[in-house]
């Protein structure tokens, strides 16, 4: 009877691990492009159609650091990442409901 309530034990105490590194990886996320003329924008159209009406956009890294992106930036970051911009435009307002932006493959060479 012992051995089942101490394998019980560490059956739950595995469990709230595991719940609670995921909640932890969630938390921390990732970079998200964030529009910054349209505030109030929540996903109703994509980046690459505010972009082509000439809206701004911003990476938000995990820490709050922000980087207004320039033409030249969106341009060479379509280049390496298209699906980025596929995505749902979402404004500062709604940050919170804004996809992580994708981030690409790790190719072979880089690893070699």
């Amino acid at each position: 009877m012992r051995s089942k309530v101490v394998v019980g034990l560490i059956v739950a105490l595995v469990a709230v691990g595991l719940v609670a590194g995921f909640a932890m990886a969630q938390a921390k996320g990732g970079a998200k492009l964030l529009c910054v003329s349209k505030k109030e924008l929540k996903g109703e159209e994509t980046v690459a159609s505010c972009l082509a009406k000439g809206e701004r956009f911003a990476i938000v890294d995990p820490y709050g650091l922000v980087r207004i992106l320039s033409p030249e930036e969106i341009e060479l970051t379509k280049a390496f990442n298209p699906k980025a911009f596929e995505t749902r435009a979402f404004g500062i307002k709604y940050q919170k409901l804004a996809p992580v932006i994708t981030p690409l493959p790790v190719s072979p060479e880089v690893l070699d």
